[in-house]
């Protein structure tokens, strides 16, 4: 059986994910109704940390204690590759060991190389491009709250073009909605993922964005590995901080989402996340039912 590895939303097909986003709800019916489902007796999940976690971390381990499995954390001081020992010999060593790795680190390219050498299959938590299990969450969140799928609206992305727009180009093509992103220009996302997608365009500024769009989504200025450019990049976000008037523009029952921790009278108002609109509470919830439905989707036939 082939190994299948997560490390962007491509690499599951529309079908796969959409059965990962139907199970996510459904594992979250069960546990709201006390009912104990544990398929992965057993397994263990080694989580690898190059940077600080909170969403990633807890949902990852709490999903795998109540999926019935172990998960072991490894920050940068416990592991062998915070010592230089190349990611490849890392993840053979582990492939030994667990069934299951999560690794989050600033570079893609280790988290492609980690699974490349791993028969085991590897979870992208997190990269300076992708951030693919935010979106599982976001995507299940907009379903849930809405009561319908997110398949032909119009998402509005204001903000920097870094690993959590990137990710929503790629959902914009896997659940086939529209994407409307504003990003000034130097801080626009990769080109080659928009050239590569139809559902997906550049706009400019957050009102051209936001104007009847269904969902309306953020993310910091400064995400991690930027956190020295904090006061420059306040400048050249001026004027895209989504606030409850800029929310206005959207349609009557769209909703806000941010994959948080959120900077608030930065890029959302000092008020937005406590706006009616704003759902990232249930969102990072979601983290939790979203990543337990990958986890079993991953493990539950090996």
């Amino acid at each position: 059986m082939q190994t299948r590895h997560f490390l962007t939303l491509r690499d599951f097909s529309p079908e796969e994910l959409r059965q990962i986003l139907n199970r996510g709800a459904e594992l979250k019916r069960l546990q709201a109704a006390g009912t104990a489902w544990t398929p992965l007796q057993g397994k263990t999940l080694a989580m690898v940390f190059g940077l600080s976690s909170t969403r990633t971390r807890v949902a990852f381990e709490t999903g795998m204690h109540q999926l019935g499995g172990h998960a072991i954390n490894l920050g940068p001081a416990d592991s062998q590759i915070g010592r230089g020992e190349p990611v490849e010999d890392t993840a053979r060593v582990l492939s030994e060991m667990v069934d299951v790795v999560m690794i989050r680190t600033l570079s893609h390219d280790e988290v492609t190389a980690f699974a490349r050498a791993s028969s085991v299959p590897v979870i992208n938590g997190m990269t300076a491009r992708f951030h693919p299990c935010q979106l599982l969450a976001d995507m299940q969140t907009y379903e849930e709250v809405q009561g319908r799928t997110i398949e032909g609206r119009t998402v509005a992305f204001v903000g920097d073009g870094y690993n959590m727009c990137n990710s929503y180009i790629n959902a914009a093509r896997q659940f086939r909605f529209r994407l409307r992103i504003a990003a000034p220009e130097s801080h626009q996302p990769d080109g080659d993922l928009l050239a590569d997608t139809d559902n997906a365009e550049l706009v400019e500024s957050p009102k051209a964005a936001v104007e009847n769009a269904d969902l309306v989504v953020t993310d910091v200025w400064s995400s991690m590995g930027h956190d020295e450019e904090a006061a420059e990049r306040r400048n050249v976000f001026d004027g895209y901080q989504v606030s409850p008037s800029l929310l206005d523009l959207a349609n009557q029952d769209a909703i806000f989402m941010h994959c948080l921790p959120a900077h608030r009278g930065e890029e959302v108002s000092e008020d937005l996340l406590d706006d009616p609109r704003s759902v990232v509470y249930t969102e990072a919830g979601n983290r939790l039912h979203s990543q337990k439905a990958l986890l079993e989707f991953l493990l539950a036939d090996r």
